[in-house]
């Protein structure tokens, strides 16, 4: 493992701009999947291999933790998102989700834990997605807290059972929200169980990749990979059906129709779409004061178009869309921004990298 601290191994993105000054923090990371920050200033990373590492600045990235669940590492399937309890300061849990199961038996799952010295403790599962599948791909797993301290968490229709995302009594192809003990909110829209699974929150998801709460609207922004053709990005509200596999802007990989429709009645519609796909993947929304061009725009990872996409909102609408850091040339899988206003990037590979971008100046 090599971390590069010397300013002679800081190269600047655009030489002919000067914009941006690039820091590679860590690297030789097998497929990064998530970063998350802590209040001390450091970092968690997630491999989709299974491995959990601590990144301290100023530090090499310290070997993988201990304790960390067993995880399905088999195509799409492995370690996955990581993110911090919002009183993290008082109590050191995280949650982390993840494949468990085997090739004939697979779902998501949460775990949470202590984070110690060098270590995860009291460790438990407190959520395991039903029902189960058979297919190593079309997980979902990234996780939100809601400013009310619920968690969501996306889940994907197992690609063999995207029927399952129009049915609400199943988990598959979902958001779930749940209490930090993975019980059932008793506010959540189908608590009952009677019109729908207690744990859904929306439906009609392929296998989102993309989810963040902006702290100013309390907007819910979510992406989803859609199948040849027809990535999605939503705002997600309870209740709502987003569509897969009813309506859809993409085709089968065959070429053959999905569904004919691109809207319906009940369906709420995306509010961009991309054709051909772009593999969307992490999100942010910018918040912070060290990049004012950016304020109030999201950032959006590309795995096929091996950059990130600067949306610009206007009035809940995608009014412009510009293309970040194309010359890097890299898968990007997670897009955050730490408290500082910097913003970082992981990009997807077996020899994956984590990136840090502040203005060049």
């Amino acid at each position: 493992m090599r971390i590069l601290f010397s300013l002679s191994l800081i190269f600047l993105y655009s030489l002919c701009t000067a914009e941006y000054k690039i820091e590679t923090l860590a690297d030789d990371l097998n497929y990064p999947w998530s970063i998350t920050f802590l209040p001390d200033g450091s970092s968690l990373i997630t491999t989709r291999s299974g491995e959990l590492r601590q990144l301290i600045e100023n530090e090499a990235i310290r070997a993988p933790l201990a304790n960390v669940p067993v995880t399905y590492v088999e195509s799409q399937g492995g370690l996955f998102d990581v993110i911090a309890d919002p009183l993290f300061s008082e109590n050191r849990t995280i949650y982390l989700s993840l494949a468990e199961g085997s090739k004939r038996q697979n779902s998501t799952a949460i775990y949470r834990a202590v984070l110690e010295d060098h270590e995860l403790t009291d460790v438990k599962r407190i959520f395991k997605v039903s029902p189960e599948k058979d297919t190593p791909v079309h997980y979902g797993g990234k996780l939100l807290f809601l400013s009310d301290n619920t968690l969501l968490m996306t889940t994907g229709d197992g690609f063999e059972y995207r029927e399952a995302a129009q049915d609400r009594q199943s988990q598959l192809g979902k958001v779930l929200r749940m209490n930090t003990d993975g019980t059932v909110p008793a506010d959540n829209p189908f608590a009952s169980g009677s019109d729908g699974n207690p744990y859904v929150f929306s439906y009609g998801h392929r296998n989102p990749q993309g989810l963040i709460l902006d702290p100013v609207t309390q907007t819910i922004y979510l992406h989803e990979h859609g199948p040849q053709g027809g990535d999605e990005l939503n705002i997600i509200q309870a209740t709502h059906n987003y569509g897969w596999p009813v309506t859809t802007f993409g085709i089968n990989y065959s070429s053959a129709l999905v569904s004919p429709l691109k809207s319906a009645e009940g369906i709420t519609p995306p509010i961009t779409y991309w054709v051909p796909s772009i593999a969307p993947s992490g999100m942010a929304i910018y918040r912070s004061a060290l990049f004012p061009e950016w304020q109030g725009k999201l950032l959006i990872g590309a795995l096929v178009d091996k950059d990130v996409k600067l949306l610009t909102l206007t009035d809940g609408s995608v009014s412009q869309i510009k293309s970040l850091f194309a010359e890097l040339n890299e898968r990007i899988r997670d897009v955050r921004v730490d408290s500082e206003g910097a913003l970082y990037l992981l990009t997807d590979s077996a020899k994956g990298r984590v990136l840090r971008i502040t203005p060049a100046t």
